[in-house]
C-alpha cells in the first residue's frame, strides 16, 4: 500500500462489497471449527502427539487462484484490503486445510529499510523466473562502506490506513495492528546478494576473517533492530493465527512470556525464525562457524523459535539443538525423512515441506502425491514426530487452481487413513 488513504473518499459500492466480505470471514471466525483448529493448534505446537496439521500457501500461485484483476473495488488501496478479505475466504472455502481464522483484521505497520551504502541491481527476465544480480562488495576494502540498515516507521500513514479499515468495517470486525517486519532473521540471503554465492562459499576458505566481520557485521544489524523495535512498542504478538516459521500457526498458550507488558512487547514474548538455504551446499562445520554462532544470539532473544526452509538441514540437527526453545524445525523435500525423523522424535515439530513441483507440472499425477505423502507420514508416525506437513512454493499451478485443494484432500485422505 502506498500513502493514499490520506482524505480517501469510499463509494457505497466499496463499502458494500468490503462491508459483505467482512460479514463472511467474521462469520467463518466465530465457528465451532475454527475454535477447534485453534486448540488442535495449541496442542500441536506444544508437542502432543496426535494428528498431523494440513497447510496449503498458494505464494506464486494466488495470481492464478485470487488475480488481483479479478477484484471489484475501484481504488489499489480498497483492492489490498479486498484481496485480502478474499484470500481468506478462498483458503476457508476452497483449499480447506488446517489454518485458522481469527475475528479480527490485522494490519501492519508501514515501513521501510534505509539503505545499506551500495545499490545492489537486479535485472528479472520472467515473471515466474530466476533473476541475475551485480553483488556490490568487488573488494575486501568495500566492507569499510557497508552502512547498518535501519528500519524506518511511518507512524501517521499507518494510523490512516487503521482509521480506514475501522471506518469502513470496524463494526463487524476489530481492526488490529498486528503484523512483523521481516520474514527470516538469518543474514546469509543479504550477505550474498552483496558479495555472490560462489564468493562467499570462497571466502570461507580464503577470507575466513573477512567474513566472520561481515557476518557480524549484519547480525549486529538485526541485533540493533530489534532493540530499536522493542524499546520503541513496535512489536506485536504472533501467537494466535499467525503466520510462523517457514508456514506453521502461531497459537500457542506459552507466548507471550513471564512478565508480559502488552504496552511493550519484547522478543521473548514472540515466536523467532531463521534459515539459511543458501548453504546448502556448505558442511555442517562451515554452517556452524560463518552462520549459526551468529544466529544464536539473535534466536536467544525470543520465547520460541523455528528454524529452516528449503535446505535440508538432515546433518546439521546435532549443530540445530544448540538454538534456544527450538520447537519446529523445516524439513525440506531434500532431507533424508528418516534420519530427521529418528533424530527429531516427539522433542521438536517435523515441518515438513513436499515437493511441490508436481502441482507446477504440466500433468498433476496424483499418485506420486499419494506416494509421497505415505511414505513420509509412514516414517514420522513410527518415530512419534510431531508433524505438520505444508505445501509451499507453488509458484505456478499451471492455471489449474483446483490441483491446491485436491492436493489437501489427498493429505487428509492419508492422514485420516495412517492416524487412525
Amino acid at each position: 500500500m502506498g500513502n493514499q488513504s490520506q482524505n480517501i473518499a469510499v463509494s457505497k459500492a466499496d463499502r458494500d462489497i468490503l462491508r459483505e466480505l467482512v460479514k463472511y470471514v467474521q462469520m467463518i471466525a466465530v465457528s465451532p471449527e475454527q475454535t477447534q483448529k485453534r486448540k488442535d493448534w495449541i496442542a500441536h505446537n506444544r508437542l502432543y502427539l496426535a494428528k498431523p496439521m494440513i497447510l496449503c500457501f498458494p505464494e506464486g500461485a494466488w495470481r492464478e487462484c485470487l488475480p488481483t484483476a479479478a477484484m471489484k473495488t475501484s481504488t489499489p488501496l480498497l483492492q489490498e484490503l479486498e484481496w485480502k478479505l478474499r484470500s481468506i475466504i478462498y483458503t476457508y472455502e476452497v483449499l480447506k486445510d488446517d489454518w485458522v481464522v481469527d475475528p479480527v483484521f490485522n494490519l501492519n505497520w508501514v515501513h521501510k529499510f534505509t539503505d545499506c551504502g551500495f545499490e545492489i541491481p537486479y535485472e528479472r527476465v520472467d515473471t515466474l523466473g530466476s533473476f541475475r544480480w551485480e553483488p556490490p562488495l568487488k573488494n575486501l576494502s568495500d566492507l569499510q562502506k557497508l552502512k547498518p540498515v535501519r528500519i524506518e516507521i511511518d507512524k501517521p500513514e499507518t494510523q490512516r490506513r487503521i482509521e480506514l479499515a475501522q471506518e469502513i468495517f470496524g463494526d463487524i470486525l476489530p481492526v488490529q495492528l498486528r503484523g512483523s517486519f521481516w520474514w527470516s532473521l538469518g543474514v546469509m540471503q543479504k550477505a550474498i546478494y552483496l558479495r555472490g554465492l560462489e564468493q562467499i562459499m570462497l571466502d570461507m576458505h580464503d577470507n575466513p576473517s573477512w567474513l566472520h566481520e561481515l557476518i557480524s557485521f549484519l547480525s549486529n544489524e538485526v541485533m540493533d533492530w530489534l532493540t530499536f523495535l522493542e524499546s520503541n512498542g513496535y512489536l506485536t504478538l504472533n501467537n494466535q493465527a499467525d503466520y510462523v516459521g517457514s508456514g506453521g500457526v502461531g497459537y500457542i498458550d506459552e507466548l507471550p512470556g513471564k512478565e508480559f507488558n502488552p504496552m511493550q512487547i519484547r522478543c521473548a514474548d514472540l515466536w523467532g525464525f531463521a534459515e539459511a538455504q543458501e548453504l546448502v551446499g556448505v558442511s555442517p562445520e562451515m554452517f556452524n562457524e560463518f552462520f549459526l554462532k551468529y544466529t544464536i544470539p539473535i534466536l536467544a532473544r525470543f520465547g520460541l523459535n523455528c528454524y529452516g526452509c528449503c535446505e535440508p538441514v538432515h546433518d546439521k540437527l546435532h549443530l540445530l539443538k544448540q538454538i534456544p526453545r527450538l520447537r519446529r524445525i523445516s524439513i525440506s523435500p531434500w532431507a533424508d525423512v528418516t534420519i530427521a525423523a529418528q533424530e527429531l522424535g516427539d522433542k521438536v515439530i517435523f515441518s515438513y515441506k513436499p515437493n511441490p513441483a508436481p502441482l507446477a507440472a504440466f500433468k498433476f499425477d496424483e499418485s506420486a502425491v499419494r506416494e509421497s505423502l505415505v511414505q513420509v507420514m509412514q516414517i514420522v508416525r513410527k518415530n512419534n514426530c510431531i508433524l505438520e506437513i505444508i505445501m509451499k512454493d507453488t509458484h505456478t499451478v499451471q492455471n489449474d487452481p483446483s490441483r491446491l485443494s485436491r492436493w489437501v484432500e489427498i493429505a487428509k485422505e492419508i492422514r485420516d487413513e495412517i492416524y487412525q
